[in-house]
């Protein structure tokens, strides 16, 4: 699959006529945050706001390769401008160390991606004095259809979103994408995509996703990195061509949503 941002035929934006005003309304209804996670380094930060991201993510969490320390996120975060929101994703941490952590980074909104209950979770959030958002593993492959994520996200239903990655081996997506069309037609929850996402395929992962849930939002890390010498990504650093591309992308599913916003979609080639 190529890895240019997707471009939509004229024929997308033919199924039905739609007003300016109304297309315009529902697309800034509809609009699809971006975060970017799993940042370093002080021109990446940049690079993502630059860019457009709404969100920029920090892994507190020592054994990944893209792990800063709690004083780390806050210098970084301290470069964002107002209302890009600075992510803290911990994995299985105690919840005096998330209060903690988080007091580095003032406005944060947590994100717990480990094995953390409800219970665990609230009490990290101080009882709700953060926001926070909830990982769901969806295992890989037709086993995804097994996954109940209505039961998940009424289990949680005190975090902001339920967000949606690869259950594979540690933590994290490990860059994998599950099968978004074996996910629960209908969710009463907003939802951030996530596991696997690149500027080729982040389009399909909207249009696929999006009409299940209240509102989508898309997470991005592994797919935004450098290329190494041999091909893989360089794990921590960010290409800044690789996020324009990746936000142009999901702007383009957004205008197509917006000129389709029944539902009635035509397959994209």
């Amino acid at each position: 699959m190529s890895s240019d941002t997707p471009s939509l035929p004229p024929s997308a934006f033919l199924t039905s006529p739609v007003s300016t005003a109304t297309a315009m309304g529902f697309a800034a209804q509809q609009r699809t945050r971006i975060k970017v996670c799993g940042l370093t380094r002080e021109q990446d930060v940049d690079d993502a706001v630059r860019a457009g991201a709404d969100a920029i993510g920090f892994v507190l969490y020592a054994p990944s390769p893209r792990a800063v320390t709690a004083q780390r996120a806050g210098q970084l975060a301290s470069r964002l401008p107002p209302f890009v929101t600075p992510v803290l994703l911990f994995v299985n941490e105690s919840a005096h160390n998330v209060i903690a952590a988080s007091a580095y980074v003032a406005g944060a909104t947590l994100q717990f991606h480990g094995d953390e209950t409800e219970a665990q979770c609230w009490t990290a959030s101080g009882q709700g004095a953060r926001p926070f958002v909830r990982a769901a593993r969806i295992p890989l492959g037709a086993a995804g259809a097994e996954f109940d994520l209505v039961e998940y996200a009424h289990a949680y239903s005190r975090a902001q979103a339920i967000l949606l990655d690869a259950r594979v081996e540690g933590y994290g997506g490990g860059g994998q994408s599950f099968q978004w069309s074996l996910l629960a037609p209908s969710v009463a929850s907003h939802l951030v995509l996530s596991g696997g996402l690149t500027p080729a395929n982040v389009t399909d992962g909207i249009l696929q996703v999006r009409p299940r849930c209240k509102t989508l939002a898309v997470d991005v890390s592994s797919g935004v990195e450098l290329d190494g010498p041999d091909g893989k990504p360089i794990k921590g650093v960010k290409d800044a061509e690789k996020i324009h591309r990746f936000v142009a992308a999901v702007r383009a599913a957004d205008a197509y949503l917006a000129e389709t916003p029944h539902g009635n979609f035509l397959p994209i080639p």
